[in-house]
């Protein structure tokens, strides 16, 4: 069975199907608990951030305007991968994803993933700004500034989606169209295709560039000069604060920047379904559940302005 786009007779609808994680049904069973609770904790968490910094004014500053956007753009970055694989989990897999269906899904997970990374690397930028320049900071880390790197973050990975699922999904698909995945990634499609996927790679590692090693590149000059900064800090108050703030966040980016660095940072023909499947589950559930745990537990501003809601609400 073959999909040709751009040959109106030859265009036959094809079906990609899901391979599941395990023959075993207890254990597909398991692991559709243990997703279903990582995937609801990342939508009360980030969603609890959102509201917490939405609600609370003294919180309307650059840095919780960046984990606000973050946590936001975690739940759909979540609900792009999450309930096709958890219904797949359900019914070992026998629930089909269309031509199209596939192609949206591939193109809103790197759209979205990319704009992950890439506040993340603007919210490296922001603490060094705060812990390098404080007395400059709200000058040079204006609203405008923080509204455009947001816009710019969403264009970004707009751009580099779009490219990327249009390219992918021009080839043909020939022969058997079974993911072993959970969702439609970018590399286990791409083995599927019949054709010469060369130009494909080769975008593919551009894109990964471009998402992955620039703004982590950045992130670690960024927190060269935070650390230094730091260690300038006379009080030890101080510099336990700046080390807390920025020691959670580094957490958070090398267990995202790591793992997508494992599977797109390297040749596609070293690519191995299995271990991508697996490693992909760090960043498609692990991390989004992760975050809001990390900035919340371990920042004081954030516990104490949900305290103070909480306790607003209960007295109303």
């Amino acid at each position: 069975m073959c999909h040709f786009m751009g040959d109106e007779n030859q265009t036959i609808e094809i079906q990609f199907h899901f391979h599941p994680f395990s023959p075993i049904l207890e254990v597909q069973m398991f692991i559709f608990v243990a997703f279903l609770l990582m995937y609801t904790g990342s939508l009360i968490g980030n969603a609890t951030i959102f509201l917490t910094v939405w609600a609370e004014r003294s919180l309307h500053i650059p840095m919780y305007f960046f984990l606000a956007n973050l946590a936001v753009l975690e739940i759909f970055y979540s609900s792009t991968v999450a309930p096709l694989a958890l219904v797949n989990l359900l019914t070992m897999g026998r629930i089909p994803i269309s031509f199209t269906g596939c192609g949206t899904q591939m193109f809103f997970f790197v759209f979205l993933g990319s704009a992950d990374c890439i506040f993340l690397g603007i919210m490296a930028y922001d603490g060094f700004v705060a812990i390098r320049d404080p007395l400059h900071y709200t000058l040079i880390m204006r609203r405008r500034l923080c509204a455009q790197l947001a816009v710019g973050a969403l264009v970004l990975g707009f751009i580099v989606a779009l490219q990327l699922t249009v390219l992918i999904f021009h080839l043909p698909f020939c022969g058997h169209n079974r993911i072993t995945h959970f969702y439609c990634d970018v590399l286990p499609i791409l083995r599927l295709a019949c054709g010469d996927t060369r130009t494909q790679e080769t975008m593919i590692f551009i894109a990964s560039v471009i998402i992955l090693t620039i703004p982590f590149s950045l992130i670690s000059m960024s927190y060269f000069f935070i650390v230094v900064a730091i260690l300038k800090i006379h009080s030890a108050e101080g510099r336990h604060k700046a080390f807390t703030t920025c020691s959670s966040h580094l957490t958070v980016v090398l267990l995202q920047y790591g793992c997508c660095s494992l599977i797109y940072l390297r040749p596609s023909s070293s690519y191995n379904p299995e271990m991508g499947r697996v490693v992909s589950v760090v960043y498609t559930f692990v991390t989004p559940v992760l975050n809001p745990l990390i900035y919340s537990i371990r920042n004081k501003e954030l516990k104490d302005a949900l305290s103070k809601i909480m306790k607003r609400h209960l007295l109303n």
